[in-house]
Order: C-alpha cells, then sequence, then structure tokens
C-alpha cells in the first residue's frame, strides 16, 4: 500500500486545495493531510482544531483520506505514517522554485523521500488561502474559492474578528 503526504497549513482550505487533493486520492492507495503549524506564517485565521475538523469535513466522501495535525519537521511527519512522497501543488513558476528547494534539501536529509508534484488547475492558478482571507477582510464574498462546507466557518470567523 502506497500512502502519499499532503502537507499545509489549510488557512483556510480553497477550492485549489482540494482539487489537488482529489486528484492525489486517485493517485495514492492512502492520502494522509499534514496540517502543520507554519512558524513562517503570522497567526493563523483558523486554529489548528479548526482547520483540522474543516478539513475532515471537506474530504469526508474521500474514503481514503485522512486529516491529521503535526508541528515539527514534515520529514519526521513523513515517516511516522509510514509513507516516502510528499505531494505538492504547483500554481505558479514562483511556486516550481521553492517548492524544488524544498524537495531537494528533503532528499538530502532523508533520501528516501520523494515529492511529486501536482498542477493547480487552471481555473485555481490564482487562488490561495492569503488571498481568501483578504477578500474576506473586507466584505468580498469567497464562495468561488472555498468548499460550501467553508464558506459559513470563514464568515463567521470574520465577523468574530470584527466584532472583537
Amino acid at each position: 500500500m502506497i500512502t502519499a503526504v499532503y502537507p499545509g497549513s489549510f488557512d483556510p482550505v480553497t477550492l485549489g486545495h482540494y482539487d489537488i487533493i482529489k486528484r492525489a486520492s486517485k493517485l495514492f492507495d492512502k492520502l494522509v493531510i499534514g496540517v502543520l503549524v507554519n512558524s513562517s506564517k503570522k497567526s493563523p485565521l483558523f486554529s489548528m482544531d479548526e482547520r483540522v475538523i474543516m478539513l475532515r469535513d471537506t474530504v469526508s466522501s474521500l474514503g481514503n483520506v485522512t486529516v491529521e495535525s503535526f508541528d515539527g519537521l514534515l520529514l519526521d511527519f513523513v515517516k511516522k505514517q509510514d509513507s516516502h512522497i510528499i505531494v505538492r501543488g504547483l500554481r505558479a513558476m514562483g511556486d516550481f522554485d521553492i517548492e524544488l528547494q524544498m524537495a531537494q534539501s528533503n532528499r538530502v536529509v532523508a533520501p528516501d523521500i520523494d515529492t511529486v508534484f501536482l498542477s493547480t488547475a487552471a481555473e485555481y492558478s490564482y487562488l490561495s488561502s492569503s488571498m481568501v482571507k483578504e477578500y474576506a477582510m473586507y466584505g468580498a464574498s469567497v464562495e468561488e474559492f472555498v468548499p460550501a462546507n467553508v464558506l459559513p466557518m470563514v464568515k463567521e470567523k470574520i465577523h468574530l474578528m470584527k466584532v472583537n
């Protein structure tokens, strides 16, 4: 059985993420979505638990996909999942440059772990969680950017932020 890990902060999960998840779930026997604490990003909109719940609900129809949170080195998490494959989505050449550097450094540290790149579907090539948060903060609709189950969560979180 081949298990792959798709890591990310997913704050929030977008239709671009979901596209990669659905496609990767068809390529591997099991896909583990690793929700990480990204120390390089400012404070997240959603807590770790909220992001895990959001993703579990989003992928509930995909029988071979699980969602786990982790903190620490991605390579350790991949090994803990009994995997040797990391899945990464690419939107543009800028993503490729960054992702290639990470994949190459990962191979130095863990030569038995490979990275598989999936290009994002063209209709989501512009989409990012940061963009979703920015639009939502200014009251623009984000229904074309996130799965239907995520939309009310985004609206509620933004509303709470504005009230406090």
